[in-house]
């Protein structure tokens, strides 16, 4: 197990060399940043001096060495925009993207999984053909659209909630949550359902058919031919064999919650890693730009060592399998 580890972080680095790359090439693409720092009025010395200050004169290969070298100790460098340092400002943003991701993430697996095992279960009854039919409207709807009209209705015709912002905040110090508030935690209901709509919609799919495919099987007939309870059948041995393909699409839905936050984000000016990055592109503000997409990628890359991990814990086939390899 050990072993097998040690080999996902050694692939995981080779990775986040790779997309950091990627990522630093993409950036420099973007446009010129000194045509936004500098005025109407600048003179090519201004310019020179700018370009030398920041590094953009130096090769790539060593602007992109630098930017490893400091990635690696937390220092993604000075924002072109806000003159500060580039980690502090998405430490003060990060709160509020990973509190809408957390929200979203349980919301899609909590409902998507109990949904899926709902419909898998009572297959013919009206009920489930109703979910079903509904949940058409999370997987074929944009998720612009979703937050548009979720704003336009509960926001403009009903008044039920508020349509932008995080509401009012608590300083921990360290943090600032919405948790503790009552308009932080209404301001959470919309953009959580509106990120982790899509995400519900296609758990839940995938749960219902994979149940479905484990209900057929001799091993399920066998148990209910035992004697077994219709729940011992249902959740002990068809759900935890459901989870093993489960598990790879939950993984990178959750890492899609926090990478296309950005779209929710804008739509509901939530102040968070998101709207930042969407501002830092209009401006060509690299640091923050080459930060968000190494960050991006670190967590995606960590969920996938935690699902891979997760399947050696469903599946004990796997670990046998290690044993022999």
């Amino acid at each position: 197990m050990l072993a097998y580890i040690i080999r996902r972080v050694f692939q995981s680095v080779i990775v986040l060399l790779a997309v950091g790359l990627v990522a630093f090439s993409m950036c420099r693409f973007v446009g010129d940043p000194i045509e936004n720092l500098l005025g109407q009025e600048r003179t090519v010395q201004d310019v020179e001096r700018l370009r030398e200050a920041l590094g953009l004169n130096d090769p790539f290969a060593v602007q992109y060495a630098r930017f490893l070298g400091r990635a690696v100790t937390g220092d993604f460098g000075i924002s072109y925009r806000q003159s500060r340092p580039v980690s502090q400002i998405i430490a003060e943003r990060a709160p509020a993207t990973l509190e809408l991701a957390f929200v979203s993430g349980v919301l899609a697996l909590t409902v998507g999984i109990g949904l899926g095992v709902f419909t898998a279960i009572r297959r013919d009854g009206w009920a489930a053909n109703i979910i079903m039919s509904v949940s058409l409207i999370g997987v074929s709807l944009p998720t612009f659209l979703i937050g548009i009209l979720l704003i336009y209705l509960f926001g403009v015709q009903l008044r039920w909630l508020p349509t932008f912002g995080r509401g009012d905040v608590v300083d921990l110090g360290w943090w600032t949550t919405g948790f503790l508030t009552s308009s932080g935690l209404k301001s959470l209901i919309l953009p959580s359902i509106t990120l982790g709509l899509f995400q519900m919609t296609l758990i839940m799919r995938l749960v219902r058919s994979e149940m479905l495919e484990v209900l057929r099987q001799d091993y399920i007939r066998f148990a209910r031919a035992r004697g077994l309870s219709a729940k011992s059948v249902n959740f002990r041995h068809a759900l935890k064999n459901t989870m093993v393909p489960v598990i790879t699409v939950t993984g990178l839905q959750l890492g899609a919650i926090i990478a296309f936050a950005i779209i929710t984000e804008t739509v509901f000016q939530w102040p968070g890693v998101g709207l930042l990055f969407i501002n830092a592109v209009q401006f060509v503000d690299i640091p923050v730009m080459a930060a968000y997409l190494m960050l991006i990628s670190v967590m995606f890359v960590m969920i996938n060592l935690l699902v891979d991990i997760l399947y050696v814990w469903v599946d004990p086939r796997l670990r046998i399998d290690g044993r022999h390899t």
